[in-house]
């Protein structure tokens, strides 16, 4: 018997989110964004996108991933997800990673992307916003670039039609 009520954090990924991961995978690699490091939220939809990527692109398999279970419930909270995000890069990350990928939940994503880019991010399901900064360190990046400093280099979109 299946169960009447499924907790949001244990909703399984649907059909259309599927494909949404094996095209969004697929346009990253194109573009030559492929992450060292993976910090990812532990709802299952966010675990299950990310096991497809990985399926789908060798380099996402092999990135070094953390699953962080803060994710999930900092992104419903307003103007904390961009320092959260920030903590957890400069945590997990070491200077020779280039490329960091954080996989989490709107409104907190979208917000995070506002805040570190200085410009109105709009982020749906299974999008991608490509930020970049300069610095020695993840530390002296975000130093550097600060709130609003960061180069937004695009959005990626499974679908033409987001």
């Amino acid at each position: 018997m299946s169960p009447l009520f499924v907790l949001d954090h244990d909703r399984p990924l649907s059909k259309s989110g599927r494909a949404d991961a094996i095209n969004i995978s697929h346009k990253l690699q194109q573009l030559g964004w492929i992450p060292e490091l993976i910090l990812c939220s532990d709802a299952i939809r966010t675990r299950e996108t990310l096991k497809i990527m990985q399926g789908q692109v060798r380099g996402f398999s092999e990135a070094e991933v953390h699953f962080i279970s803060s994710f999930y419930s900092i992104a419903a909270m307003d103007g904390q997800t961009a320092e959260h995000l920030q903590q957890a890069i400069c945590k997990f990350s070491r200077d020779e990673i280039l490329t960091v990928m954080c996989m989490g939940h709107n409104k907190g994503w979208e917000e995070a992307a506002s805040m570190f880019s200085g410009t109105s991010v709009e982020l749906k399901t299974c999008n991608a916003a490509l930020l970049e900064a300069s610095g020695k360190s993840w530390e002296e990046a975000f130093s550097l670039a600060g709130l609003g400093g960061w180069k937004l280099q695009g959005i990626v979109k499974p679908k033409i039609s987001q």
